[in-house]
């Protein structure tokens, strides 16, 4: 209901406030700053790296030559939308919602969900963990992602609390029938599975929701037009929608779909009831999502994709691994294999020169002031150096060191 979880609201006075808004890290600030500490973190995370690549990688459907297929930027967009006009009308805290949407996908591999599955393949392989992007989001965040200071060092981007819960706490895969924020502080680096936890914000409770509304319709769009559905498919879905009296969706588009389930879960929320939707919509959604995954996500076109996936994935990885020298690995990857795969080499040295220790035979560059994460003389370090190269790439990063692998 219109403000009704204005008192409930993330801003000064609320009980949460004072542990959310502490950084994980130390940022200055300015006298004449006039952004809050969240619309601070929105726009670190809308000026970094990670986010700029959103816009190469995929959503569901892979780089296409169509314009119009979602990707993984337009995705976030659509969720950051839901979120603010949900908190909007409940009375939340806008900027805070809008912080985490921004950020919640920016640990996503390249290729999606596929990419993602083959990247798990190894972690469980080298490391016994297994690949989750929600906690990838929170180690780019975290420790990967920077941004220069206004002297020109890189300084990681020591994010708020309340924006790191929400970016972890997100998955969007879950839904739940009633939502309601936890009251404990966890330490957010020792989660360890997706939907662990619920967010500990109301606001990092409706991105979590945004986020499972913003692509079932979207899918379905995109699904049509590159005839992954067709006539067929759409008439039965219509006649699955039919069975919803006051659920008006004469087409199955992303719009009307968003509109009918942000507007119930508006009508039916209050801070006493949680985040819900009614039962009609709440059948509605996961009979949209149980048609997504029977005729798209599961179709068989998508088979081939993702065995290209693997393959470019599982390419690199091999090429890179195989470098390893313990703490001779830098010079070893310039003298035997800078001229062999020079857009590898650089690209891959000039991570492990900015987040490593450098094996203790040199000194860091005085530029970065970024936390070091990896040991280089640890070869489970390199591992994860591997790992996090990999899920920072763009789908055509991707195969663009492919291509050179594969080029003589």
């Amino acid at each position: 209901m219109k403000d009704s979880f204005r008192k409930q609201a993330l801003v000064p006075g609320n009980p949460k406030y004072e542990t959310s808004i502490a950084r994980y890290g130390s940022l200055s600030v300015k006298k004449d700053d006039v952004r809050t500490p969240f619309e601070r973190d929105y726009t670190r995370i809308l000026h970094s790296r990670a986010y700029s690549r959103l816009k190469h990688k995929t959503q569901v459907f892979f780089a296409t030559t169509n314009d119009h297929i979602c990707t993984r930027i337009e995705h976030v967009n659509h969720v950051s939308s839901i979120s603010v006009a949900i908190c909007k009308h409940l009375g939340l805290n806008e900027e805070l919602a809008l912080a985490i949407a921004t950020g919640h996908d920016l640990g996503h591999a390249p290729f999606g969900h596929s990419g993602e599955k083959y990247i798990s393949q190894l972690t469980n392989e080298y490391l016994g963990q297994s690949f989750i992007h929600e906690k990838n989001s929170l180690r780019f965040i975290d420790n990967y992602e920077t941004l220069q200071n206004s002297r020109g060092f890189e300084q990681n981007l020591n994010l708020t609390y309340a924006v790191r819960d929400g970016i972890i706490c997100h998955c969007g895969e879950v839904e739940d029938d009633i939502l309601f924020p936890r009251n404990t502080y966890v330490k957010l680096e020792e989660i360890e599975q997706p939907n662990q936890f619920s967010p500990y914000t109301w606001e990092g409770c409706v991105v979590k929701i945004a986020d499972n509304i913003a692509y079932v319709g979207r899918d379905i769009e995109d699904a049509l037009r590159l005839h992954i559905l067709d006539g067929v498919h759409e008439k039965l879905l219509e006649e699955m929608l039919k069975d919803y009296a006051d659920i008006d969706v004469s087409k199955t588009n992303n719009t009307s779909m968003i509109y009918h389930l942000v507007t119930d879960l508006c009508e039916q929320s209050t801070p006493d009831r949680g985040m819900r939707y009614s039962d009609d919509h709440l059948k509605f959604l996961r009979e949209i999502k149980d048609f997504n995954y029977k005729y798209i996500y599961d179709n068989e076109r998508l088979v081939i994709f993702h065995d290209y996936a693997k393959l470019i994935l599982d390419s690199i990885f091999k090429v890179l691994y195989k470098m390893y020298r313990s703490n001779d690995t830098i010079s070893y990857i310039r003298d035997h294999y800078l001229s062999i795969y020079p857009e590898l080499c650089s690209t891959f040295i000039s991570k492990l020169e900015k987040f490593s220790d450098l094996g203790g035979i040199v000194e860091r560059n005085s530029m970065y002031q970024n936390r070091v994460i990896y040991a280089l003389g640890n070869e489970v370090d390199y591992i994860m150096a591997i790992i996090d190269y990999l899920s920072s790439m763009t789908d055509y990063f991707a195969i663009k060191i492919f291509d050179e692998l594969t080029t003589f």
